[in-house]
């Protein structure tokens, strides 16, 4: 059985369709990279897979299914069980997304206690301590004790990581998780990226318009151009042997140094 099948899936805001007739299948530990220019439909492709479709977008045709059940039609209470411990998402401002009023602690002792009611607050102090330890921050208590506004993006960013992955999800939805840092930045959180679906055998979808982060992590990359697919298929498939035109000029639009392009 597959982790995830999203079968024809069809995406609409009132009697606008965004997204049309999107498939995609994915096992256990498979990285799969969305690639497009913006307003091509990839974020609301994941937002539709976590069901966080803004201002009243739904899937009107086809179904979403992970491990065989449709996510389609699940209740609040559903939802409240599926979002961060099955399915989390990583967002491209991790930073952006937390309380600036609040310490980094707060929000994410409360994020523990939403999801585990008899756990205590020194307890769930403990276990985001050893997550962000795990995550290669330096110090976790102190990391805790800080305003998002006192760490740097990147430190952001794997706060953020972490909370996604405290109950060790099974899918990992990251949308644009490196445009916001600097190159150095970018690389090291990639690498993060990789270490989790070796670790913890999760399969991760990768949101970007940068081809060379979708060349570097993933096993099976797709187009979107407009809200369909116009390409997809395998990492040496997409590199090098489409003959689509839209991803041969995104091909294109990969800086080279000396040459070298490096995808």
């Amino acid at each position: 059985m597959a982790l995830l099948e999203i079968k024809n899936a069809t995406i609409s805001y009132g009697s606008r369709e965004i997204v049309k007739d999107f498939n995609l299948t994915m096992d256990q530990g498979e990285v799969c990279s969305i690639v497009g220019e913006s307003g091509s439909g990839k974020t609301t492709v994941i937002r539709a897979v976590l069901g966080l479709l803004a201002g009243g977008g739904k899937v009107t045709k086809g179904d979403i299914l992970f491990e065989g059940t449709s996510l389609l039609g699940k209740t609040k209470e559903e939802w409240r069980k599926l979002r961060g411990t099955q399915i989390s998402m990583i967002f491209q401002d991790s930073g952006a997304m937390m309380n600036p009023t609040r310490k980094i602690g707060a929000s994410y002792v409360e994020y523990i206690r939403t999801h585990e009611k008899d756990i205590s607050k020194k307890d769930a102090w403990d276990k985001a301590v050893k997550m962000l330890e795990r995550m290669r921050l330096p110090s976790g208590d102190n990391i805790m004790r800080s305003y998002p506004f006192q760490l740097s993006g990147g430190m952001r960013q794997r706060v953020g990581i972490a909370m996604g992955m405290t109950y060790e999800p099974k899918l990992l939805l990251a949308d644009e998780p490196t445009s916001a840092l600097d190159v150095t930045t970018q690389a090291q959180i990639i690498r993060q990226f990789m270490e989790l679906r070796d670790d913890f055998g999760t399969s991760i979808i990768i949101v970007t318009h940068n081809l060379g982060v979708a060349a570097y992590m993933s096993d099976y990359l797709i187009v979107m151009k407009d809200g369909l697919i116009e390409d997809q298929g395998d990492r040496e498939h997409i590199l090098h042997h489409s003959d689509n035109a839209y991803t041969k000029m995104l091909l294109d639009a990969v800086p080279s140094l000396g040459g070298v392009r490096y995808v």
